[in-house]
């Protein structure tokens, strides 16, 4: 998604664009590499191959919360690049001081749809991702048996199982819970809609690079509740109201109580987040990404 919103961008300020698993070796002028550890053997040999031309390198968040320590590609990729570019900016605590000075923040941007209106029964939260380890995505379920018998939380959770054993799990909760309802892998159109329906949405990830989906509730409006990560504070700010710590589901039942039935803290949340909606309009986007191309290519 990210590669194919760049290629809209980049097409847009008139460039012709291809976009690929892997450097082709075809005639390029600009080189733009998602991913530092993946795209290394298409950085090297483009840098090989062309070592006057520029290469921009996006940084994700394996890159730098899983690979950086164990994998020398991630170092090798930054010091190739031109132009290093994170996601959110508390990815910049991670970048070597001699790296920093080629390295900007670019927010992802989302094109907006209208906030629905909210459920007066129930106060539903929505769970958005596909079910992996790292996204610890049952801490919601495990976190509902901290919460108020008669509250009324309900939760949506989309996404689909990247492991048999996982889809199982959600199958189980699905069955047994009754305040919780995955529905798997729907459409983003679907999936923009859910959102906008919602009362919250949760992300309790272990590492995000800085996840699209809070750039999207950003967007719409939607309250988050979410994990105490850097790839969630890039985005969020440092000073919002609703974070927990990573696992702790009581933390999470805590807040999203809290959100149910305290107005004043949910008016909170509210606030930051439209506070934050600077930061991912499509023409900031638009306008970084042009700046940063025509700055390498000159």
């Amino acid at each position: 998604m990210t590669a194919l919103r760049w290629q809209g961008f980049l097409e847009q300020c008139g460039y012709a664009v291809r976009v690929s698993e892997a450097w082709s070796g075809k005639l390029t002028d600009l080189l733009i590499a998602l991913h530092a550890f993946r795209s290394y053997p298409s950085i090297a040999l483009f840098k090989k191959t062309y070592p006057d031309k520029p290469i921009a390198l996006i940084m994700t968040g394996t890159d730098l919360y899983r690979d950086m320590p164990t994998h020398p590609e991630v170092l090798q990729s930054m010091e190739m690049a031109n132009a290093i570019i994170l996601l959110q900016s508390a990815a910049m605590d991670l970048v070597p001081a001699h790296l920093q000075a080629k390295t900007q923040v670019i927010y992802q941007s989302v094109k907006a749809i209208q906030r629905k209106p909210l459920l007066k029964r129930r106060f539903l939260v929505s769970v958005i991702g596909h079910l992996r380890p790292e996204k610890d995505p049952f801490c919601i379920v495990r976190s509902l048996a901290f919460t108020l018998p008669e509250s009324a939380l309900h939760v949506i959770h989309l996404g689909n199982a990247m492991r048999p054993e996982m889809r199982q799990q959600a199958l189980a909760y699905d069955s047994t819970e009754e305040r919780y309802q995955w529905l798997g892998e729907l459409s983003h159109a679907k999936t923009l809609q859910a959102l906008s329906r919602s009362h919250l949405m949760v992300i309790s990830s272990l590492m995000e690079g800085g996840a699209h989906v809070v750039s999207e509730a950003i967007a719409i409006g939607v309250p988050v509740i979410a994990s105490d990560i850097p790839g969630n504070r890039g985005l969020l700010g440092e000073y919002y109201p609703g974070y927990f710590p990573v696992r702790d589901e009581r933390a999470l039942a805590q807040l999203l109580q809290q959100a149910e039935t305290d107005p004043n803290f949910y008016e909170s949340l509210e606030r930051h987040i439209q506070a934050r909606q600077q930061y991912v309009k499509p023409e900031s986007e638009l306008r970084s990404i042009q700046a940063l191309t025509k700055r390498l290519l000159n």
